[in-house]
């Protein structure tokens, strides 16, 4: 840890950015949860609801697929194109996922983070906008949590914070109720209820929403920004994301 004053420990609620949250804070939670809307945490997700379950990958080559055939997986593809019978990190792909499948997901970002928390020895959880609640309910019996909204990528490889996975982190903290919050998690909360007074309008104008929509996956902005759709919470488990129905 490069300064105490970084690890927000005073708070039962906390929220950082990025991989080096999970590098540097994530062994002092109980609980991690991994927020990256478009489109990791959603496809994660929508597999989880059909009873799919999602091992992540950090990179987006053929490792993959090598690392697919060690653990009796398939690996999606990295090009989001899809057809019928590919999956990939497109959520509209994982609509009709078969139950029982075991997919390894390549995802610079979310899947980075959820491996270095993992490494940390916590319970790691990956949410979005659509099971907030869900999430909350099965995370909430821990004390201490540590919310990272992973962002993405500029072309150099440095963080970009996405304004979706910091607002979807505050749905969770508002959903999780009146805890002892630190200030960085108390302004997600903010940013969370002032955009849920528009009904989310501006995410589909932020600058992730407007990437895919000009790429053509309009369907997975609407799909990433649908709130609360789900009832099942996603817990990494050994090598999967596997779905934790809560009540």
């Amino acid at each position: 840890m490069p300064q105490h004053y970084f690890s927000q420990q005073n708070f039962d609620i906390r929220l950082e950015w990025g991989s080096l949250a999970a590098e540097y804070l994530a062994q002092h939670a109980e609980c991690v949860i991994i927020v990256d809307v478009m489109s990791f945490s959603t496809c994660v997700s929508l597999a989880n609801d059909q009873g799919a379950l999602i091992a992540p990958w950090p990179w987006k080559d053929e490792s993959a697929q090598r690392y697919a055939a060690e653990i009796g997986a398939q690996a999606a593809s990295v090009d989001r194109r899809f057809s019928e019978h590919t999956f990939t990190l497109s959520p509209a792909s994982l609509l009709k996922i078969p139950s029982g499948s075991r997919l390894v997901l390549p995802s610079p970002n979310g899947s980075t983070v959820a491996f270095k928390a993992r490494e940390k020895g916590v319970k790691v959880f990956s949410a979005g906008l659509r099971n907030c609640q869900a999430t909350a309910n099965a995370c909430r019996h821990f004390h201490s949590i540590l919310l990272i909204p992973c962002g993405e990528r500029w072309p150099d490889g440095s963080l970009r914070p996405a304004i979706e996975d910091y607002v979807a982190a505050g749905g969770i903290i508002a959903a999780l109720g009146e805890r002892c919050r630190s200030p960085e998690a108390e302004m997600s909360l903010a940013a969370y209820q002032s955009a849920r007074q528009h009904d989310f309008a501006a995410l589909r104008q932020c600058s992730s929403a407007l990437e895919l929509i000009e790429r053509g996956f309009a369907t997975d902005v609407d799909l990433c920004l649908a709130q609360d759709k789900s009832q099942v919470a996603c817990q990494l488990i050994d090598n999967f994301f596997i779905p934790q129905p809560v009540p």
